[in-house]
């Protein structure tokens, strides 16, 4: 990266004395009328907190605000459910940048009218990406972007290879998680879509086309009744899979491994009727676009994006057939060597947006025994 010189100082002797005169002869000259546009010297960045906003801070936040002099302010949410509640509540400009989970979640943003127009010649970086994450954003904004998209990964299957065999768990697939021989050792996400889909999995079904939801919903109850608990959060994930509390369960790739980076022996299966996600750094509508456009560039720098996959344990959107990805990043649970992520299962984000209002609640009844 190239560095950013800064000249700064008071103007002294007979040159910085003309020059100061030159300077205030033409700005008395400028017409009153047309208002100079001042830069922004702060961007606020809105994440999901823990080891993936610190990776953020540490290896992109803190060398972007030493270039370029424009101070990232980092804030945090439980879930985008909460966060867009906040941004809808506020004044536009108030939240400029976010690290969205989902193209759902790019949808739902766009659907209240939340998206910006990012100038792509502004983002050279992005040419280096994965043009398949990038197509299904396009689609929602009518091929322009809102965000770029910064990783990906999966939610698969997490086992202990102490309790369950990974022979085992390659023949069970997503059943695994209604096996009864692992009672109230099974875990899962407390998260509506995850649920629905895993449940629409073990029942034989396509989860981005459910044709019974009956079957489904037993699917959830069968499971419910086999588990030990629901997780939260990815630091509740990785403490119950490392104090043993749970032997199976679906789980994040990135943190299983973080868990095997700390020593914890963890299996990690990613089934056929699996799903993957990205996710993508969003610029909402009234953000100062040209810093942000300069921050987003900056975080798809190879040499950032690196060293923030390998804080957050998930592959980078960088294009490893553009890109010499080191073994690092190579080696993570669902990284695509050849960039061709057409192997993997996304939630449709018109399909689930679609049935929120009717399958989010209806899981929290089920979910609390009804």
């Amino acid at each position: 990266m190239a560095k950013l010189g800064a000249a700064a100082g008071v103007v002294g002797g007979p040159l910085g004395m003309a020059a100061l005169a030159q300077t205030q002869a033409q700005t008395q000259s400028r017409p009153q009328n047309r208002p100079q546009r001042q830069p922004v010297r702060q961007v606020r960045f809105d994440g999901w907190g823990g080891v993936v906003s610190q990776a953020f801070e540490d290896y992109a936040f803190a060398p972007f605000e030493r270039e370029t002099g424009v101070e990232v302010v980092s804030g945090t949410f439980g879930g985008s459910d909460e966060f867009l509640a906040r941004v809808i509540a506020n004044r536009p400009g108030e939240y400029n940048v976010a690290h969205l989970s989902g193209v759902f979640d790019y949808a739902r943003f766009h659907d209240q009218g939340l998206t910006s127009a990012l100038d792509e010649s502004n983002i050279p970086n992005l040419a280096l990406t994965i043009p398949q994450l990038a197509a299904p954003l396009r689609a929602v904004t009518g091929g322009s972007l809102s965000a770029i998209p910064y990783d990906y990964g999966t939610t698969g299957i997490a086992f202990n290879p102490r309790r369950v065999s990974a022979e085992h768990v390659a023949r069970a697939g997503s059943r695994i998680l209604i096996d009864p021989q692992f009672r109230h050792r099974i875990g899962g996400w407390d998260e509506w879509r995850t649920r629905i889909w895993y449940a629409a999995a073990a029942a034989g079904q396509n989860p981005n086309a459910i044709t019974d939801m009956d079957a489904v919903w037993a699917m959830i109850r069968r499971h419910r009744d086999l588990t030990v608990k629901y997780w939260s959060s990815g630091a509740e994930l990785m403490n119950l899979l490392a104090q043993e509390e749970l032997f199976v369960t679906d789980a994040w790739s990135g943190r299983i491994a973080a868990l095997r980076n700390a020593g914890v022996e963890m299996g990690f299966h990613q089934p056929a009727d699996g799903v993957a996600w990205q996710e993508c750094i969003f610029v909402l509508r009234g953000s100062p676009m040209r810093e942000c456009e300069k921050l987003l560039n900056f975080m798809l720098e190879p040499e950032v994006a690196i060293m923030v996959a390998e804080a957050q344990y998930y592959p980078p959107s960088l294009d490893p057939t553009k890109v010499d990805l080191p073994a690092s990043i190579r080696s993570l649970p669902g990284f695509v060597a050849d960039g061709d992520l057409s192997g993997y299962r996304f939630f449709d984000p018109a399909y689930w947006n679609g049935h929120e209002r009717d399958w989010a609640p209806m899981f929290s009844r089920v979910q609390k025994g009804w």
